[in-house]
């Protein structure tokens, strides 16, 4: 359970930090320090196995939890079976998915990767979600010596005073659309417990 825009959204988050702009809107600002704070981290080398890796682990997760909403995330994603599942179900579910999410970050604690981010702008999201923020970015990066342009917005919406992300759409695919796509073929074949099943399977995986 590995959909591109996620991949990419982790790429985003190693990226080299810009300059923040006078003219960045609310959401621009939150997006941008996320993005300058956990590349800060993730660019924190040690060696693999070490405490401080462990501590610099941490610190990543932390720090998406702080940005990303995994559990607004889930519940669109999952808004087909969302009112069929116990309530049981539904803790065992988002407790999995922020796991395999927050996995993928810690990884890139042994990565390498230089990005560029171009902040773009922002605006209201579809009519459909009126109340959510969309923030533009374009991710420069190199795709076999040559540079490859991809866009990458981030969809937030104000949770307790605070704007945080719940979606991320990669050339306009996102990680709702994509998520919600993965887990209703799982649960048409084997049912929710499947798609826990499978989730629990990608958690232990090495």
């Amino acid at each position: 359970m590995k959909p591109v825009a996620l991949l990419l959204f982790a790429l985003a988050l190693v990226a080299a930090p810009a300059a923040a702009q006078a003219a960045d809107g609310p959401g621009t600002r939150v997006v941008r320090s996320a993005n300058d704070t956990i590349a800060k981290l993730l660019k924190q080398k040690a060696r693999p196995g070490s405490e401080e890796e462990k501590k610099a682990a941490a610190r990543v997760t932390e720090s998406v939890r702080g940005f990303l909403d995994i559990d607004e995330l889930a519940r669109r994603a999952l808004v087909d079976h969302w009112g069929k599942v116990s309530d049981a179900q539904k803790a065992e579910f988002l407790a999995l998915l922020r796991a395999l999410i927050e996995d993928n970050y810690v990884k890139g604690l042994r990565a390498n990767l230089e990005y560029q981010v171009a902040y773009k702008g922002e605006g209201p999201a579809s009519a459909g979600d009126d109340k959510a923020v969309v923030v533009k970015t374009e991710i420069t990066a190199k795709k076999k010596g040559r540079p490859v342009k991809i866009s990458v917005d981030y969809v937030l919406i104000e949770v307790g005073g605070k704007l945080r992300c719940y979606d991320i759409r990669t050339d306009g695919v996102g990680l709702v659309e994509n998520y919600r796509a993965q887990f209703n073929k799982i649960i048409a074949k084997d049912g929710f417990d499947g798609l826990i099943a499978r989730m629990k399977k990608k958690r232990a995986a090495p």
